[in-house]
């Protein structure tokens, strides 16, 4: 399908609000604006409870917003619902297929449901069963499958009729690394061959920093921060060097001759450790050892570590990404 608007998202002041107990609201998603362009690959990073479904609910049409406004293609999400289902495609937390249905009988029943008549259907399903590897499985029923194969076959289901916008809400959750893999490797190529938009929240950082071409971190129903994997970490966290000195005077004597050069964004000491941060953390250090040894301070030791999204997370809001993860794996 080609889409002649802009953006293929357009949110502006999005806000959902849910009556709590003792008359208190509870504000899940709290005044959001964002865009999507046509083909970008989006992962909104949160932990439970900050918005992120709520969000995602809204934009599928699912759940009408308190206020403001958000556009898919165009289509007002309330007004223009009907128009926006048939364009685009989810796969929710939960399993989409009936647990006691054949997994065929499904993706075909899924097709008939886009308008699509027995033999597109048919052909359809045969296609996407070929496509993500369930080729044998087509007589299994659901509840029989292992995890991955009924993952896999959501996927079927949200991409049964050629969707040009595809929501992912925390699609892996679950699933062993070898699955993980295999399930991103279908849509990589499947986004890849379209140049389908794909709107993807996760706990798995590793997905964001190597799927998305961009990243929004949420926490309390707000945007904190969004940019590429890399514009984030520089930006919030930057590259850290630690030098090792031959003791705690010795180490506060070098924080203290490097705390004026520019490429220090900070600088701490920690026993006879220097910790500083800096844009680039490469090209940042041979620079500072270089910078120690001309004072004449003997420098014992020299790593650099590079920010993760976790750290980038951490910065923000206090709080790791990670353990939000764990929580979630141990409560499945």
């Amino acid at each position: 399908m080609v889409l002649d608007t802009q953006d293929m998202i357009e949110v502006d002041a999005l806000r959902r609000v849910y009556p709590g107990p003792d008359k208190q609201d509870v504000v899940a998603v709290d005044d959001i604006s964002m865009r999507v362009p046509h083909g970008q690959t989006l992962a909104i990073l949160g932990p439970n409870g900050a918005g992120k479904t709520t969000l995602m609910k809204m934009l599928t049409t699912l759940l009408p917003p308190t206020s403001g406004t958000a556009r898919v293609a165009g289509m007002e999400v309330t007004r223009e619902a009907r128009r926006v289902r048939a364009l685009i495609g989810y796969v929710g937390q939960g399993n989409s297929a009936g647990h006691t249905q054949r997994a065929r009988d499904e993706v075909i029943a899924q097709a008939r449901i886009y308008g699509a008549d027995r033999t597109t259907a048919t052909r359809r399903a045969t296609e996407l069963f070929k496509t993500f590897g369930l080729e044998g499985m087509e007589g299994r029923r659901t509840q029989e499958m292992s995890g991955g194969q009924r993952r896999r076959l959501d996927l079927a289901m949200g991409l049964v009729h050629h969707p040009s916008l595809l929501f992912l809400d925390e699609p892996t959750t679950g699933l062993d690394p070898q699955n993980r893999a295999n399930l991103w490797n279908h849509i990589r190529q499947i986004r890849d061959e379209t140049g389908m938009t794909v709107v993807v929240t996760t706990h798995y950082l590793d997905e964001a920093d190597s799927m998305a071409d961009r990243i929004l971190i949420v926490d309390h129903g707000r945007i904190l921060a969004d940019g590429t994997a890399t514009e984030l970490k520089q930006t919030h966290v930057g590259s850290h060097v630690v030098l090792e000195a031959t003791d705690e005077s010795t180490a506060r004597n070098v924080a203290s001759r490097l705390e004026e050069r520019p490429d220090v964004l900070d600088v701490t000491t920690d026993a006879s450790s220097v910790h500083i941060r800096v844009r680039d953390a490469r090209s940042a250090l041979p620079g500072l050892i270089g910078h120690a040894s001309r004072q004449g301070i003997r420098v014992t030791g020299a790593h650099a570590h590079e920010p993760t999204l976790d750290d980038v997370f951490l910065t923000l809001t206090g709080r790791s990404l990670r353990d939000a993860a764990t929580t979630t794996e141990e409560q499945a």
